[in-house]
């Protein structure tokens, strides 16, 4: 892993449940020697990407990173284009809404609606979702490219629970499945107990970049609720691909 590999590693190291993590905790949870991470933290301090507390001597990320993610905000208003959308789901649907960007090999939270329930499912901006094992992976990959499915597929692909698939001829059929409905199904395939359904949001090109879905707990979903859930998260994704792209969306989809 080269430098940048090894910086972009800390940053990614900090979560909503944890903020501010000290110099010896990154430096086992990276794996690194202290001296790398401390040289690490000083160039990343450098540039506002990370800051350190003068108190606590605990390192969070910094207003750099703000500044970056407005800039792209502003020429691709992602966030701002979809959240009203994603709000007028989750009051339909009274359950977990959660928004996703694809990155690297995974989608990354970027906005989450929770409803009032004391039993619902709790999802993390920034949290890492899996390709494999979640609907907005199995939504994504439906409408990726293929080189991110081979590499998807190569694996090795994790078992989180005794429901998740890992098996590319399983993972191929349901994403089949997902792209003839318009939207996917993952029963309990990342975390025991929850059920959800996703949809991709496309870009002009055709393919997926992101995805929206609804997550509940599968004590209190029936069948009826995945599928009319189901038809609303479709309907939502495609508002959004229109917002973003406007007719050069629509053009594409009537070629194709």
């Amino acid at each position: 892993m080269g430098t940048v590999g090894k910086a972009i590693s800390l940053l990614e190291l900090f979560t909503v449940a944890e903020p501010e993590l000290g110099l010896t905790e990154l430096a086992r949870r990276s794996s690194f020697d202290k001296a790398t991470t401390r040289r690490l933290l000083v160039a990343l301090t450098s540039h506002g990407f990370v800051e350190q507390d003068a108190g606590t001597r605990h390192y969070r990320l910094g207003a750099g990173l703000s500044r970056l993610a407005r800039i792209r905000e502003a020429r691709f208003p992602f966030l701002q284009t979809s959240v009203p959308l994603v709000r007028d789901l989750a009051s339909a649907t009274a359950e977990t809404v959660h928004l996703s960007e694809f990155g690297t090999d995974r989608l990354v939270t970027v906005h989450v609606e929770h409803p009032t329930w004391a039993n619902r499912v709790n999802i993390d901006i920034g949290q890492l979702l899996p390709l494999h094992s979640t609907a907005s992976g199995i939504a994504y990959l439906s409408f990726a490219r293929d080189e991110a499915i081979k590499a998807c597929l190569a694996g090795p692909l994790e078992a989180f629970t005794a429901h998740t698939l890992i098996d590319p001829t399983a993972i191929s059929r349901s994403m089949a499945e997902a792209r003839e409905r318009g939207y996917s199904i993952c029963d309990q395939g990342l975390e025991e107990g929850v059920i959800s359904v996703a949809a991709a949001i496309l870009a002009a090109d055709g393919f997926a970049f992101g995805t929206i879905a609804v997550a509940a707990p599968k004590a209190r979903t029936t069948p009826a609720d995945i599928a009319q859930r189901g038809l609303a998260v479709m309907a939502t994704a495609r508002e959004i691909s229109m917002r973003l792209n406007g007719d050069n969306l629509q053009t594409l989809r009537r070629q194709a």
